[in-house]
């Protein structure tokens, strides 16, 4: 026949789970899990002090700082010019600091989405101004084989007229889509 003893670890019954292996220990009898495979080489049992293992039980551990929560003066360095209590109480800092930290991560990619968008007008109202829209002049250009991004077409649609006219004309020529749009006449010129 054979006998299972379970012992359990835990704090508030300390005595009791001392008690538990002594009566386990004298009858000589392993515990569900600890099983030697050598029994030959068993360790001396411990000393029974009985007053180091409740001290062990009730020491406190120090409480240790999350790897994401920074310290007070980084925290209050980067709280620097925020409104209330957000720049000198600590609580309340460190969750705006830690708001303002994702959006500037955010605000970092909507940036570079802003700019293209911006130089996608400058190029559309370029080439709008020379009778060719902005989708059919980037086609022109890609058949063409002109490896200018929108930020340098861009600068060229703003500072440099002659020089993007002569790249309308070179995607107009390139695709037929881009015909030259003639304006409208107005006034007493429809009539002549």
């Amino acid at each position: 026949m054979r006998l299972r003893v379970e012992t359990r670890t835990s704090r508030k019954a300390g005595s009791i789970l001392i008690q538990s292996k002594k009566i386990v220990e004298d009858l000589g009898i392993a515990p569900v899990g600890s099983i030697d495979k050598h029994p030959s080489k068993t360790s001396p049992p411990p000393a029974a002090n009985n007053s180091d293992q409740n001290r062990n039980l009730t020491t406190q551990r120090k409480r240790r700082r999350r790897a994401s929560e920074m310290n007070k003066d980084k925290v209050f360095k980067l709280a620097k010019g925020f409104r209330g209590r957000a720049k000198n109480c600590i609580r309340i800092a460190r969750e705006r600091v830690e708001k303002a930290l994702q959006y500037s991560y955010r605000d970092r990619r909507n940036k570079k989405r802003d700019m293209r968008s911006l130089w996608i007008e400058r190029i559309n109202a370029g080439s709008r101004l020379h009778g060719v829209n902005y989708g059919n002049f980037i086609h022109g250009l890609m058949k063409e084989n002109v490896q200018l991004n929108r930020k340098v077409l861009s600068e060229l649609a703003m500072h440099e007229p002659y020089s993007f006219k002569v790249l309308v004309d070179v995607s107009r020529n390139a695709f037929p889509g881009n015909k030259p749009i003639v304006p409208k006449k107005e006034g007493l010129s429809s009539i002549l």
